[in-house]
Formats: C-alpha cells, structure tokens, sequence
C-alpha cells in the first residue's frame, strides 16, 4: 500500500531529489517562470506553494523556514517581494501551463510553471 508516500523520486536518492528541487525551487523564484517537464511541475508547486506561505507570515520564523529551504537570494526575494504581493490570496500562486510537444529525448511532456 501507498499510504503515506507523498511526492516523486525522479530516479535519484533522496539527498540529490532535495538538492534537485532546491535548485528548481531557486530557478523558479529567481526568474519567475520556468520551462521543465509536467511531473517536476506538479511537484515543484507543492513545494513553493509552501514556501509563499511561510513568507506570508512576515516574521523571523518564516524567514528562518525559508532559509532552510532555499538559499538566501532567493528566500530574500519570497519574504520581501513575492509574499506580500499575494498578501490577500489564499493559495494558489502559481500556474502551470502544459505544451503540446514533447522533450527530444525521452518523450516526456513538457509544461512552463509560474507565479500568477
């Protein structure tokens, strides 16, 4: 049974999945929108979704949580200027748009994330 086993491996232990959807976590802050493949965006949203919410909190405990997470340009740029811009939302910060083709290599299908 499955109970209780949240998110995706994408064929890596889980030390290099971390640092893996840490970095993208820092490319999608940092530029706003990226172009990657449909599960990385499912599961990239679930994670900075999080990350907006802890900087909604505007105080030294979210930051901290940020800081944890992410590194420090990019947790800077949550806390000062993407979460107070979604002050009044509840949820839902981001988009993802999913493309008609597909990656050359393997097949997979490709989408853009990015913040509403």
């Amino acid at each position: 049974m499955r109970h209780l086993k949240q998110g995706r491996k994408f064929g890596r232990e889980s030390g290099d999945r971390r640092l893996f959807l840490r970095t993208l976590m820092h490319q999608l802050v940092m530029s706003n929108r990226i172009t990657t493949t449909e599960a990385r965006a499912r599961e990239l949203r679930r994670l900075t979704e999080r990350l907006i919410t802890y900087g909604k909190k505007q105080n030294l405990a979210g930051l901290r949580e940020l800081l944890r997470r992410i590194p420090r340009a990019s947790a800077e740029r949550v806390y000062r200027e993407l979460a107070p811009r979604y002050a009044e939302r509840h949820g839902g910060y981001t988009r993802i748009v999913k493309h008609a083709e597909r990656r050359v290599q393997d097949g997979a299908k490709k989408a853009t994330i990015e913040f509403v």
